[in-house]
């Protein structure tokens, strides 16, 4: 861990720290893309963000099995849809967002972990990395992460619940029985925590001030500071119009003529199935998996093959992978050729 941390440090030339001051996600998710797309080489930034009264997807989740949408709408809520993947999440203004920004090279889920790991057991918090994705305190979740990679630069972010209101959380997310079922608890209530209840002198300033010191200390770094304000900037504006669109959160929902549905240790599935005279026409997978491009390439390369399973394992198969998600192939097509296609 020293080697690598030593090596990231040499390898920094740029570091910022940026803090939104607008509560819209649409604007917020068009800044961390802005950012992401004009990440200079050899550079590290933290974003620091919060959303109001906001419900956030995966990229590949259907909105509304997650969210009950009609009600966030009629309470003045609003739906977001993230380019990473993973599951949705309850946004408002007691809980904190962070996101790690960097040149692919610098890139490491370990260091960006312990600067968040710091930053709370700096409030005598004992906390720990839990799962595929989670942060937790006795086996209580305060912050759930999900990570993004464009060619040159990649994104770590997640959330920090420091006084959430847990009664809209539980209002508007609508999570599954199979998936509550498979993480032995009872409620999404009963798995979750605020930081505020274990450290009453917590705050969300608190916690940024926190998270700055760590970020600098652990990079050995002295970053820029910058508050961005919304429409200071055309292509962020423009982005912001991507992530507000209905197409963009919502997406189609067609019809499809054959549906599947399992839940595996690393997300659930749905896959939907147009036919036409044997051969696949359209192909959506709804998915919390974390690899949000992998589950895409599947179910683009599904669509124009026959519907046999030869023919869907070998179209799966070659889809692009890195070695561990070869899982994931391996459980889709095990699962499909158990459906007697």
């Amino acid at each position: 861990m020293s080697e690598l941390i030593d090596r990231i440090r040499k390898g920094i030339k740029h570091s910022k720290i940026i803090h939104s001051n607008s509560y819209n996600p649409w604007y917020n998710l068009a800044l961390e893309e802005y950012l992401l797309n004009n990440t200079k080489r050899n550079e590290v930034i933290l974003y620091l963000w919060q959303n109001e009264n906001t419900v956030v997807i995966g990229r590949n989740q259907n909105a509304w099995k997650e969210c009950d949408c009609k009600l966030l709408e009629k309470d003045e809520g609003r739906l977001a849809r993230r380019l990473s993947g993973g599951g949705a999440v309850y946004h408002d203004l007691g809980n904190l967002n962070f996101t790690f920004i960097m040149d692919k090279k610098l890139y490491d889920i370990h260091t960006q972990l312990k600067v968040i790991l710091n930053a709370v057991r700096d409030s005598d918090i004992e906390a720990e990395f839990s799962g595929r994705n989670d942060l937790v305190v006795s086996k209580k979740k305060f912050s759930g992460n999900a990570f993004y990679y464009s060619t040159q630069a990649a994104y770590h972010h997640g959330t920090i619940l420091i006084d959430t209101d847990f009664k809209n959380m539980v209002k508007y997310l609508q999570v599954s029985k199979e998936k509550i079922k498979s993480k032995g608890i009872e409620s999404v209530k009963s798995r979750v925590i605020n930081l505020k209840e274990l450290n009453p002198e917590l705050s969300i300033e608190k916690m940024k001030k926190e998270l700055e010191k760590y970020f600098a200390d652990l990079y050995q770094i002295n970053p820029d500071r910058e508050i961005i304000a919304p429409d200071q900037n055309e292509k962020v504006s423009k982005l912001k119009d991507k992530y507000s669109a209905w197409e963009w959160r919502y997406g189609k929902a067609p019809d499809f003529d054959i549906k599947y549905k399992k839940r595996f240790e690393w997300g659930d599935i749905n896959l939907g199935l147009s036919l036409q005279k044997g051969i696949i026409k359209d192909a959506k997978i709804y998915s919390d998996a974390m690899n949000a491009d992998l589950i895409e390439d599947i179910a683009d390369n599904l669509s124009g093959e026959q519907f046999k399973i030869c023919s869907i394992e070998k179209s799966i198969r070659q889809v692009k992978h890195e070695k561990k998600d070869l899982i994931i192939i391996d459980d889709l097509i095990d699962w499909l050729k158990n459906k007697r296609i």
